[in-house]
């Protein structure tokens, strides 16, 4: 879209990013299933190579579908530039690569999805990194646990998968008192509930995978820059602030500005990693995104009504939703999240782990699958599942305890899915 208007969300939802196409003047993005791109010449292929130029190369690196799909995610972020990958997992990875070294650490809260934790705690150890996990509502913690050799601070804004809402505005207060990035990972909420930017995030990391494509057919990550982070202030980020030898002494920062993380993020994250979205996926995703809004209203409207209801049923001991009045998060959504908490939930059962299995076994509407986001509603018992991998302490500390079953509430008829929970906890 053309400098000038500014445009609102839905508008944004729908064109950002996108632009008829020059060759044929069709409307919706083309899958451009290309490997290469031709150059005009061998100064134009130099120019390329050197960052001097912007333009497409190779398909690892950039896609004219997958490049409209970065511009609109940044854009509805509030961000200043994007990059697309293969996987929510690996935009993880991408956002902390440019920022990490062998001995340095994160700080992270201790409610993430089971597979964040697996991966922070286990896999980022073979690369020499480690992680901190805490309690992120303990601001006494989470500045104790800093030390000389953390790189980020990382959270989420809507938690996986209790909807626990992280309190961005104090994090971003600690991220920033101690000169380092603060990493929001944004797929439960989406930008349309939350903007994480604006309450201080530096990076934003979203599984696609989920509500922004919300069809459950391809899987994709993204990671938005705020363009905000000064990198060569502390000395601490010399990918980004000293020369890179890959292009001649090029200062990433010191050439490209508020783009610094962008730029690294493609030509050095994607060139090596390779984790790269395919231009399949990223036009599923644009055609999800269109309905975003639209989406995210009736998934917060349906999970009131479905966590309302949980609550007040015999069997159930508890409900983490942030929607209800009762919830101690509740407080958080009108600043946080001021359009709703989102279509994530748990429940905890009182007769335990046995009774969480029988429950989901029960179900006939909802689909037992180890995903969320859907326009469908799905159902999980995560400490046998997602969260498997972790101790019991950490199940618990994450919201994942034995006794709890997650929810990802869909855009069905409300009364229907709720008819569906009241036969299934008939048979526990």
């Amino acid at each position: 879209m053309s400098e000038g208007p500014t445009y609102g969300f839905d508008t944004l939802q729908v064109h950002a990013g996108a632009r008829p196409d020059p060759a044929t003047g069709a409307r919706q993005t083309p899958i451009y299933q290309t490997t290469a791109y031709v150059f005009r010449d061998a100064d134009h292929a130099a120019a390329l190579f050197n960052l001097q130029e912007v333009g497409y190369i190779y398909s690892r690196l950039t896609n004219p579908t997958v490049a409209v799909l970065a511009e609109r995610i940044a854009t509805l972020e509030g961000g200043v530039g994007g990059v697309c990958c293969s996987s929510g997992h690996a935009a993880q990875i991408m956002a902390l690569f440019p920022l990490m070294g062998p001995g340095r650490n994160i700080v992270a809260s201790t409610r993430l999805y089971g597979g964040t934790v697996t991966q922070f705690s286990q896999t980022i150890r073979r690369f020499g990194w480690s992680a901190k996990f805490v309690d992120f509502d303990d601001l006494d913690a989470v500045k104790a646990a800093i030390d000389d050799d953390t790189r980020a601070i990382f959270c989420e804004a809507i938690a996986n998968p209790g909807g626990y809402i992280t309190d961005l505005d104090a994090i971003a207060g600690v991220a920033d008192a101690a000169g380092l990035p603060l990493i929001v990972d944004n797929t439960s909420a989406t930008p349309y509930l939350c903007r994480p930017i604006d309450h201080g995030a530096t990076l934003v990391v979203h599984s696609t995978t989920k509500y922004l494509t919300g069809n459950g057919t391809v899987t994709g990550g993204a990671i938005v820059d705020s363009g905000r982070f000064d990198w060569s202030a502390s000395g601490k980020f010399p990918s980004l602030a000293e020369p890179e030898p890959a292009y001649h002494g090029l200062k990433f920062h010191e050439t490209f500005g508020p783009l610094a993380f962008t730029f690294h993020g493609i030509a050095v994250g994607l060139r090596d990693l390779g984790m790269t979205m395919n231009p399949q996926a990223a036009h599923y995703t644009l055609m999800g995104i269109e309905t975003l809004s639209l989406r995210m209203e009736r998934h917060t409207e349906n999970a009131v009504k479905v966590a309302s209801w949980l609550e007040t049923h015999p069997k159930v001991a508890a409900v983490t939703y942030a929607g209800l009045p009762s919830s101690p998060w509740h407080d958080r959504v009108a600043r946080i999240c001021p359009k709703g908490a989102g279509g994530l939930f748990t429940f905890a059962l009182k007769d335990g782990y046995e009774a969480c299995v029988k429950l989901v076994d029960s179900v006939n509407l909802f689909s037992h699958v180890a995903n969320l986001g859907d326009t469908r509603s799905l159902i999980i018992h995560s400490a046998s599942t997602t969260h498997r991998q972790l101790s019991e302490a950490q199940q618990v500390a994450a919201g994942a305890a034995p006794n709890v079953v997650r929810l990802s509430i869909g855009i069905e008829d409300a009364d229907d899915l709720i008819a569906d929970l009241d036969q299934a906890l008939a048979k526990v």
